[in-house]
């Protein structure tokens, strides 16, 4: 059953659903989201996050299911499938995963937060405070940040997450990038997971996401996969 799940997930995308209701699943927005699970009894709202990120804070009745472990099946195959359950992850990756797999195990009425925890904090909506559970911790802040690049001729911002598989494929060729400029751009990466308070400010919800500061005011952006040929553009 691991090799079938890991195999799956290396089938599906790695990036955040879009699609429209497809087979009983959708993606919704924060708001959505939470209007959903507060007029839902049944509570079935998995959080597939890792058991690290589930502690540092989490939708309040969420249930921890870590979507890269055996958790996730074990979980799921407690839930009632005729009845609606609730996916989200930090940034709509994983739960879309998620999603689909359990419309795949016969679930019916499958919803997924896009945007995840980074839209769920960019819409101002709470974490859970239960007892037992640790403070998010807040990171840098935008003050912070701002202080960082001032004076910084040319800087590419990099906000990542460990978990991110397309942020790991573009690391590489951003440090590739910086390198072969012999000092003209500077590379700072953040990681959001970390840096909570930074990511709400910025309205992060998707990585990987890059900015490029020149003389301290922004020039471009860009959120995805991204090529030498494109960087090589700036």
């Amino acid at each position: 059953m691991k090799a079938f799940l890991l195999s799956l997930l290396i089938a599906l995308t790695i990036f955040s659903c879009s699609k429209p209701s497809e087979n009983g699943l959708q993606d919704v927005s924060a708001t959505e989201f939470q209007k959903a699970i507060q007029s839902n009894a049944s509570q079935q709202v998995l959080d597939v996050r890792t058991p690290d990120e589930f502690v540092g804070g989490h939708i309040a009745g969420a249930i921890s299911a870590d979507i890269s472990s055996g958790a996730f099946q074990e979980v799921a195959g407690s839930l009632d499938k005729d009845k609606a359950v609730y996916v989200y992850c930090l940034s709509g990756g994983r739960s879309s995963q998620a999603a689909q797999l359990l419309v795949s195990m016969g679930f019916k009425d499958v919803y997924n937060l896009g945007g995840g925890i980074l839209a769920w904090n960019a819409a101002s909506l709470p974490l859970s405070t239960e007892e037992g559970a640790h403070s998010q911790q807040a990171g840098m802040t935008l003050a912070a940040f701002e202080t960082q690049i001032k004076g910084k001729k040319k800087v590419i911002i990099d906000y990542n997450a460990t978990w991110c598989g397309p942020c790991k494929t573009l690391s590489p060729i951003l440090e590739a990038y910086v390198k072969d400029q012999k000092g003209a751009v500077e590379l700072i990466k953040i990681d959001v997971d970390e840096n909570p308070e930074l990511a709400k400010a910025k309205n992060i919800e998707a990585i990987p996401y890059l900015e490029l500061y020149q003389e301290g005011k922004l020039t471009w952006k860009n959120v995805g996969l991204i090529g030498r040929e494109e960087l090589n553009k700036l």
